[in-house]
């Protein structure tokens, strides 16, 4: 069986490591999703979209917030910086954004700007291990009996192998659309996780590595560390809005 083209691995042990590592971790935090065991961390900002004709151009977070009066930082939330909830999945500010940032999808542009980083931060770009969440519903028959591994609060993944070019597949059947939600190359070298109902992607890697993703064009990244909170209401600096 594949996934976007590349094999199933039914032997998930190579990600026991990280298995464990974030089932001991405080819910809620970066430590749940990357393990706590890397010296840097960051967090990528999945981009909001203004539609020109047949084009999405992207909008980062900085300039929605410069919008709405509000504070672009590390922490930052969507609905804080937005001002509402309506504006997760169904509201927008036409004409500065169409489109918001995809939630639980890590954008193939920026998976291709990222792995370009990553793969010079591994000593085997070539051997990649890439999980995508059991529960898509697309083809949740197909995937009866595959094995998983086992995430917390339901975040189990199917494991493919492939390059770490490969972060730009599509994992899911069409017309459905679903990016890795956990991938890592064999030797460990850094963990890439973007959960399911968050609009931002967490890696964990050496100092070299994170200094490199927060330096690149066309990724609007910010510093990150394990235990920095990241669920829609835990923006600490632009107000909360009540939800309706």
């Amino acid at each position: 069986m594949q996934l976007g083209g590349l094999p199933v691995e039914t032997d998930v042990s190579a990600g026991a490591w990280i298995a464990e590592a974030v089932a001991r971790a405080r819910w809620g935090t970066v430590a749940a999703l990357v393990p706590p065991l890397f010296p840097a961390y960051a967090r990528v900002l999945h981009p909001a979209y203004r539609y020109e004709g047949d084009d999405d151009v992207e909008v980062p977070w900085a300039a929605v917030a410069a919008l709405n009066g509000t504070v672009a930082h590390p922490l930052a939330q969507w609905p804080a910086v937005t001002g509402g909830w309506e504006y997760l999945a169904e509201d927008s500010q036409p004409p500065d954004w169409d489109g918001p940032p995809a939630e639980g999808h890590l954008p193939t542009t920026a998976a291709a700007r990222m792995a370009a980083v990553l793969a010079r931060h591994t000593g085997t770009p070539g051997d990649c291990l890439l999980g995508r969440w059991a529960g898509h519903g697309a083809d949740a028959a197909a995937l009866r009996g595959v094995p998983t591994l086992p995430l917390p609060r339901g975040r189990d993944v199917v494991l493919v192998r492939g390059a770490v070019t490969d972060a730009v597949r599509n994992l899911a059947p069409e017309p459905s659309e679903q990016s890795a939600t956990l991938w890592w190359p064999a030797d460990r070298s850094w963990v890439v996780a973007t959960d399911i109902d968050l609009m931002s992607t967490y890696v964990g890697g050496s100092a070299a590595c994170i200094g490199e993703l927060l330096a690149t064009p066309g990724l609007e990244v910010c510093p990150s560390a394990a235990d920095d909170r990241v669920g829609h209401a835990d923006d600490p600096v632009n107000a909360v809005p009540a939800r309706g």
